[in-house]
């Protein structure tokens, strides 16, 4: 359904019912921002929504699971598909092949 719904995440952020938020993807990767004049509103039980244009845009389908990175410096959350973590772990650490690093 698009929902993120980690309340962790959202009070980490600050985040409050009725925030507006700009929501962006691309390539496995789908970014929310507070803002004002954002496309996305908080309902009263915080979650965030990825709108299925988004979805489809970055590869994600319903049920797949993201890894969630809040940083709230710049008041931000995104959501990594598995692919681009895989991705992104293999290019920058060894990955044990039978019982030993490489």
């Amino acid at each position: 359904s698009g929902r993120v719904a980690d309340r962790s995440i959202t009070s980490a952020l600050g985040w409050r019912p009725g925030d507006r938020l700009a929501v962006a993807a691309d390539a496995g990767v789908a970014a929310a921002r507070r803002d004002p004049g954002g496309m996305v509103t908080m309902p009263s039980r915080p979650y965030v929504v990825i709108p299925a244009a988004l979805r489809r845009r970055c590869g994600l389908r319903a049920g797949d699971h993201v890894l969630l990175a809040a940083v709230p410096g710049e008041d931000l959350l995104a959501a990594y598909s598995f692919a681009v973590v895989d991705q992104a772990l293999r290019a920058h650490a060894p990955v044990p092949v039978e019982g030993r690093l490489p």
